[in-house]
């Protein structure tokens, strides 16, 4: 009976303990960077002594359910400290992870005998493109959902605690942290935008609709453009991948294996698909290549899932964090990018207050290999915002949102507005806004540009000046601007006025109109200083006192026709006198020598730019070019019209330049400009092609940095530019200067023209100027740019024409530049 109750008791215990055992353990929540608080997808997690397991999702969210007597759950992740924590059994809780990354670096590991099966699978890849890239289908399209986030980090105490940010003190005390600590930000701008897009391959139309567009503090159509599918795009399958305008080499790119370094880490299953995971690393130090891992699937041999990040010690300035995280969805024997998270942190200063960036872009509704008639795309816009984008309602995008918004982004839309009235931001506003255009912005007007406020030549002293121009509060179809200056050694007034206004935004329309009256350096690069710039008058290396004075009156019409192509014509009247010394003097047939007052011209001017698939990001009037993968043409045709409001001279002026960029992976890129024209009639030579110099220290790219004002004339004429950027490739190798990331470039420019003797009649040269009768003229230079990120020095050789009076054979040139 005692043996029966004891079995009968151990049966109970038994029973019991299996059903406690038996109860289900839930254990979900959220795996972030611990630096960054940007989620981790991909993250594996597994309940310790168990084969239950999962990944976290793209968002970084997981969610395991078990019935196993695990008590510990371990979490882990290539290039980040594994972290193990302790779980409760046979209950529901939530368990958020921030991972640490790991400085230590994986040795390099040798594979013997055969070849690395890293390597193997990787030339599959690429041999698998054209049947995976999207970009090889004959047409594509799909909806589009982009979401963009703006926010100051880094955040001090002493900031938060501060008077200025008291009215949105609580922006700091409720962070949606997900339970996880996290360094205080300041929202500065949101948008949301949904499109459709469109492409189709031969031939090649890009359509994208904008449907709805939500801004946060500010509203412009190309904050929408700009923030739509065209402009924000990392295709893994291209070989190299632009990145703030530097190029990177894709970890898929055809030689990859030249530059980064391949380990197979794992296998899974992945939506029905077996995949390998793959680890990438750079083999070099600086270069600009990408780590990370990419998980390829099994038999297709395509990308399904990719997290990777730009190297620590990439040569790029400003950006100390860029990941993307992409995964793709199999479509129609087709992989289609359907989820895609960009995340950059710009670091101004090391340590310092700086920016998150964060974009996350998702793709659905695919329609593949159906395309539309070609009628359906616009030969003339490739992006187009309808009317009704600004104006959706919430309860639209609770419906259109591809995602719910978090707690945070829920907030920033009511924030930012408050943010907008603090005085700090507008204060911060107005230093970038004076950094940027010169133009201190007070309600209706600016005032500026602030560089012209005073200078100095030998022809009117010190030189004060005052103006500025109608703000966007004013308008933005029509602006108003001039300006003011005096000379207090010539005592004379100088001004100018102007008037521009839009005929229609689409297509884009404009008309305008200026008079001036003021002095010019005749013979300087349309890139140099205008002649009053207080650098200019700061850094000459000889007094300035070749000017001209100039009456002109300038009417213009500017019209785009598509995208990339536009025309501008102009009527300019135009008189010139010589001033400091110069004279328009002449040798008549009677062998004496006589003058001319001033020169009278009327033209026709016409230009026409080409620049296929350019991207613009607009203000009202102005715009910004993003660029383009193909060579700018502009043709410039000029025609002087003798008698019409007595001008002096009947004649036809031609100009055709080529320019482009060349990217070379890691040597850098080059820039090139091939420019040749011709006058065709008889002109003096005011009129010619007088070649653009440069008499200061500051270095100018689109000038002859060794020639002198004019020193060159031409009537005819060609010249080469061309300008390489190594991008640090010689100076990364050596250790004492890779940490300085300074970074080599040189130039060479080389110049051939003539003048018909029928020109050289009309007025004599002055002392001065001189045709290029000995042969080319050309120049060299070496140089290290980025210097403390900002600076560049040139050291610049004079290759002919040597023996010219007062000129420099050698030089030193420097200037400011800002690039990443």
């Amino acid at each position: 009976m005692k043996k029966t109750g004891l079995f009968l008791f151990f049966v109970f215990i038994t029973v019991q303990s299996s059903f406690v055992f038996a109860q289900t353990t839930v254990v979900k929540g959220k795996v972030v960077d611990d630096e960054t608080k940007e989620p981790l997808p991909f993250v594996n997690l597994l309940l310790k002594g168990t084969k239950d397991g999962i990944a976290t999702d793209f968002d970084g969210y997981y969610s395991i359910s078990s019935n196993s007597a695990a008590d510990s759950l371990q979490i882990s992740f290539v290039g980040y400290i594994p972290v193990t924590r302790r779980i409760n059994r046979g209950q529901e809780q939530v368990i958020n992870v921030a991972l640490k990354k790991n400085s230590v670096n994986l040795e390099e590991v040798v594979i013997n005998p055969g070849e690395n099966p890293a390597h193997r699978l990787l030339r599959k890849v690429i041999a698998n493109k054209p049947l995976t890239d999207r970009e090889n289908l004959n047409s594509y399209q799909y909806q589009v959902y982009n979401k963009i986030e703006f926010d100051l980090n880094n955040i001090s105490d002493k900031m938060t605690k501060s008077r200025a940010l008291k009215p949105v003190k609580f922006i700091f005390n409720n962070i949606d942290s997900s339970d996880i600590e996290q360094k205080p930000f300041l929202p500065l701008f949101m948008t949301e935008s949904l499109s459709e897009y469109y492409y189709k391959s031969k031939p090649q139309f890009k359509k994208e609709v904008i449907k709805g567009s939500k801004v946060a503090g500010l509203q412009d159509a190309s904050v929408s453009q700009f923030m739509g599918e065209m402009y924000q795009k990392v295709n893994i399958y291209d070989n190299n991948i632009l990145v703030f305008g530097k190029t990177f080499v894709s970890p898929i790119s055809d030689n990859g294996l030249f530059y980064y370094r391949y380990y197979i880490i794992d296998s899974m299953n992945i939506d029905g698909h077996k995949c390998y995971q793959v680890q990438f690393k750079p083999k070099r130090k600086q270069e600009l290549t990408f780590k990370g891992n990419m998980w390829i699937a099994d038999t297709l041999f395509a990308v399904k899932r990719l997290e990777m990040s730009i190297a620590e010690d990439a040569n790029i300035n400003y950006v100390s964090t860029l990941n993307v995280i992409q995964t793709y969805t199999y479509v129609d024997s087709t992989w289609m990018l359907s989820k895609d998270r960009l995340v950059v942190d710009f670091t101004l200063l090391d340590k310092k207050t700086g920016f998150y960036g964060r974009k996350t872009t998702s793709y659905k509704d695919f329609v593949i290999n159906h395309a539309k008639e070609d009628e359906f795309y616009s030969r003339t816009e490739n992006i187009s915002v309808e009317k009704e984008a600004y104006k959706q309602t919430e309860e639209y995008w609770k419906t259109v949102r591809h995602d719910t918004l978090s707690v945070n982004e829920k907030k920033i839309y009511k924030m930012v507005d408050t943010i907008q009235s603090l005085p700090i931001y507008k204060s911060w506003l107005d230093v970038i806004t004076i950094f940027a255009t010169g133009y201190k912005v007070h309600g209706d007007f600016e005032y500026g540009p602030y560089y012209n406020a005073l200078s100095f030549n030998r022809i009117e002293g010190a030189r004060v000046r005052l103006g500025g121009r109608t703000s966007n509060a004013f308008s933005t179809w029509y602006e108003l601007s001039g300006y003011a200056a005096h000379g207090f050694k010539d005592e004379k007034f100088k001004y100018n006025i102007a008037f521009k206004s839009y005929v229609t935004k689409k297509p884009r329309q404009l008309v305008g109109i200026s008079y001036k009256n003021d002095l010019e350096i005749l013979g300087q690069s349309q890139n140099g200083f205008t002649q009053d710039n207080i650098i200019a008058s700061l850094f000459r290396r000889t007094p300035l006192d070749n000017l001209t004075s100039v009456q002109q009156i300038r009417p213009y019409y500017e019209r785009e026709w598509f995208t990339g192509f536009n025309t501008k014509m102009f009527f300019i009247y135009r008189t010139m006198t010589p001033l400091g010394g110069y004279t328009y003097d002449y040798k008549a047939e009677d062998g004496t020598i006589k003058f001319q007052k001033n020169i009278i011209t009327s033209e026709v001017k016409v230009l026409a730019r080409m620049a296929y698939d350019e991207k613009y990001i607009e203000s009202a009037f102005s715009r910004a070019s993003m660029g383009t993968k193909y060579p700018i043409l502009s043709v410039d045709y000029t025609k002087g019209i003798k008698d019409l409001f007595f001008s002096n001279y009947n004649y036809g002026r031609l100009s055709v330049k080529v320019e482009d960029r060349i990217r070379i992976n890691l040597l850098g890129y080059t820039d090139y400009i091939f420019e040749g024209g011709k006058i065709f009639g008889q002109v003096p030579y005011p009129l010619m092609v007088l070649h653009g110099g440069n008499e200061t220290y500051v270095y100018d790219p689109y000038a002859y940095n060794m020639m002198n004002y004019y020193e060159f004339a031409s009537d005819r004429y060609f010249t080469i530019s061309a300008f390489h950027h190594f991008e640090g490739f010689f100076l990364n190798k050596i250790p004492l200067l890779r940490k300085l990331k300074w970074r080599e470039v040189v130039t060479a420019k080389y110049l051939i023209g003539s003048v018909f003797q029928k020109n050289r009649v009309l007025l004599s040269f002055p002392e001065t100027l001189h045709a290029l009768s000995r042969g080319p003229y050309y120049e060299v230079s070496a140089g290290i740019e980025n210097i403390f990120k900002i600076f560049r020095v040139d050291m610049l050789w004079r290759l002919s024409y040597r023996d010219n009076p007062d000129i420099s054979k050698y030089g030193i040139r420097a200037c400011m530049q800002v690039t990443f």
